[in-house]
């Protein structure tokens, strides 16, 4: 029975400003503002103190290109960061040391024996201890960040979200809406694609095959044990796994109940979420470093593969 919530198209407001700073005065946001104020001021301090011994002609022609590099920091972007933004964080990176390694304290100086010529007098510089975000995982599976508060995981499962009608699909994207909407702290979705095997799925339902009660029952088996691995000979398959970081700044019983909410919201947006444990969330954090680790591609249950065929999750 159709209803007329069935036929409604799908429609989803995303404003394309969330993140958009507000104008205070003349168009300008308060960093531009700031910039260019502090500009106009150095530049009328360096009137009053050289009126007297500048032409202001000269004094003109040598503050226009000033005010202009002020105005075009403010205003400039790239690569949609603000430009003085984005040159701060390149002269932080050129500060930065480049080269890493784990270390509990300072690197102790190299023997003076040790020498190349690729660095400042004749040696390379000494490599900086390693500092992570992360200093550890808790016993309720919690990523602690230090002063930064913790961070909870959640892995989430994905919806047939083409397949359902526009009224379904409008249920879906408003349970979505109201989580985000609830949030109250910097959150995460993460998706990362993983290379799937079905060799152990066409394996063992080819063994399962002749304990069948009926024929049919075991020839229906073995051709689809036979499609699993026509499947994985012509497809390069992948499996999505999600995974949602809460973050919490007010204790891990803030964190712990934030992922416990995300948990519950998801839910009515049909997505089957669990929060993961210390195990589950070192493994995930072990994953996310090293992704192009060597070893055995996934092996997925003959359930999970039948679920992501209904999903289109396998790609």
């Amino acid at each position: 029975m159709s209803t007329r919530d069935d036929d409604e198209p799908l429609r989803a407001r995303v404003p394309a400003d969330v993140e958009k700073a507000d104008r205070l005065m003349f168009g300008l946001t308060g960093r531009q503002l700031v910039i260019l104020t502090v500009t106009g001021l150095i530049i009328y301090a360096a009137w009053t103190a050289l009126a007297t011994v500048v032409h202001p002609l000269y004094f003109l022609i040598g503050a226009v290109p000033v005010a202009a590099a002020a105005f075009f920091l403010a205003v400039g972007r790239r690569e949609g960061i603000s430009l003085d933004a984005w040159l701060l964080s390149a002269i932080r990176h050129r500060r930065a040391p480049h080269r890493l390694v784990p270390a509990e304290g300072p690197i102790a100086a190299a023997p003076a024996w040790v020498s190349t010529t690729a660095g400042r007098g004749d040696r390379l510089p000494l490599p900086a201890p390693l500092r992570l975000p992360a200093t550890g995982i808790t016993a309720e599976g919690l990523v602690d960040l230090g002063s930064d508060g913790t961070t909870a995981l959640v892995a989430a499962s994905t919806v047939a979200f083409g397949l359902r009608s526009a009224g379904e699909q409008n249920g879906l994207v408003a349970g979505f809406a109201r989580w985000l909407h609830s949030l109250d702290g910097p959150t995460q979705i993460l998706i990362r694609a993983q290379r799937v095997d079905l060799t152990h799925v066409a394996d063992r339902i080819l063994h399962d095959a002749p304990g069948l009660p009926h024929p049919a029952l075991e020839d229906a088996a073995r051709s689809h044990a036979a499609f699993l691995d026509d499947l994985a000979e012509q497809r390069e398959l992948l499996h999505r796994d999600v995974t949602v970081a809460v973050r919490g700044s007010r204790g891990s019983a803030h964190t712990t109940h934030r992922a416990r909410e995300t948990v519950r919201a998801l839910a009515g947006c049909e997505v089957v979420a669990t929060a993961l444990d210390g195990y589950a969330t070192q493994a995930t954090l072990a994953a996310c470093l090293d992704p192009a680790a060597a070893g055995p591609a996934r092996a997925l249950t003959h359930h999970d593969v039948s679920t992501e065929l209904e999903d289109g999750d396998l790609a």
